[in-house]
């Protein structure tokens, strides 16, 4: 079958590898039908290639109709429509069982450190072959998949995968009241995601990006923007706000940000070690571009939530303690829990209406043979690119 893989830094292509074989009773084989390219993809792209091998089949965002059935295999059969959360969660363990799906103790990597593994996203988390290919092997078929119905295009359900829940658990972790102000700080995918879902909810939005065709994407929808590049941005909010602050902040950007010209130096110049060199000091130190998380501690009201969508991957980099305890901020952060959230999320995705925009939320779809070109002009920003879909 073709496949997306990683070769090397900014290296990606597409080849013929083997097809995925059910090898567990519970196993299903998916026939991807579309499947997304995630800003989370780019740090595999160039920041985590320490925790990668060349072959790699990446992806973690698909969906498509069930193929192959394991002989264990009741809630869902041959022709089924499915779509595929990102991290893989066998939905019995005690995590599972309270809602932490991003946490499953059965497929936790314990010899990592890290939680439960995901589809397409290195060694870290399990180096399970991922879903930008024309098919996938996806374990505890009786639990994992999540069945939609037939007709409507892919694109009203595929965000299923990430994207909804990703941005639905931000806000939810913000928790800001009804009338509160939320910061949204990044209008990529979640950014504009968790807009779209606080402005549905009633929320006055404030949006952050450097990108001045993202900011038009959710103006469009009612928020504010603020053009990163414009001054100082929590002296901006608090202008917007009484001199308080946003009551929630949701960081949508995480170490993509661009901030301290050093750390980015740095975090490119890890990405050219070689992955012996470049693991521990990965794992050990603090290498992320942190411009976002302390725009966010500094825009916050006092007594106000940050929420931490957006992916770090540095263990030591420096937090602003004082500053924190002395705002009394409250800060949740974490991997989608995908399939706790997806009984909330499908009234936004089974009438007619789709107050989400769903339906047009992707800028750009594409053959699975350009998804080099793809990353490229993603990482980029360019030729006004949001969401890519790929078409196996």
């Amino acid at each position: 079958m073709k496949a997306v893989t990683w070769q090397g830094r900014r290296d990606i292509r597409v080849d013929d590898v083997p097809d995925p074989r059910i090898l567990d009773d519970e196993d299903i084989i998916v026939e991807i039908t579309s499947t997304g390219l995630c800003g989370s993809d780019l740090h595999l792209y160039e920041v985590l290639t320490g925790f990668m091998t060349p072959g790699d089949v990446v992806g973690h965002e698909p969906m498509g109709i069930v193929a192959e059935v394991g002989p264990g295999v009741r809630e869902v059969s041959v022709g089924d429509r499915v779509v595929v959360p990102f991290n893989i969660s066998c939905g019995t363990c005690w995590m599972c069982r309270h809602s932490l799906h991003s946490q499953c103790e059965t497929t936790q990597n314990r010899d990592q450190g890290t939680g439960a593994s995901l589809f397409g996203y290195s060694s870290l988390y399990g180096q399970v072959p991922g879903g930008q290919a024309e098919y996938l092997r996806v374990p505890f078929g009786n639990q994992l998949p999540i069945k939609v119905p037939q007709g409507p295009t892919d694109d009203r359900f595929l965000f299923l995968s990430d994207v909804l829940p990703t941005a639905w658990q931000a806000l939810q972790y913000a928790d800001p009241d009804p009338e509160s102000t939320l910061l949204v700080l990044g209008a990529g995918p979640i950014g504009d995601m968790v807009t779209r879902f606080a402005l549905d909810a009633g929320h006055r939005v404030i949006s952050v990006d450097r990108e001045r065709e993202r900011l038009a994407r959710v103006r469009q929808r009612g928020a504010e923007t603020i053009v990163l590049d414009s001054g100082d941005i929590a002296e901006q909010v608090r202008d917007r706000t009484d001199g308080r602050g946003a009551d929630a902040v949701v960081d949508a950007v995480g170490m993509e940000a661009h901030g301290s010209p050093i750390v980015e130096g740095m975090t490119k110049l890890l990405a050219t070690m070689p992955g012996a060199v470049n693991r521990p000091v990965m794992q050990a130190a603090g290498v992320d571009r942190m411009a976002a998380l302390h725009t966010a501690f500094d825009a916050v009201r006092r007594g106000g939530t940050v929420s931490i969508a957006g992916v770090y991957g540095g263990a030591m980099d420096p937090f602003p303690m004082m500053q924190l305890f002395d705002k009394q901020v409250g800060i949740r952060m974490g991997q989608a829990n995908v399939r706790a959230w997806t009984d909330d999320l499908m009234p936004f995705l089974e009438g007619d209406n789709d107050p989400l925009g769903v339906d047009t939320f992707a800028t750009h779809h594409l053959p699975l043979n350009e998804a080099p070109e793809a990353y490229k002009s993603f990482q980029e920003k360019a030729d006004e690119m949001v969401k890519v879909v790929f078409k196996p």
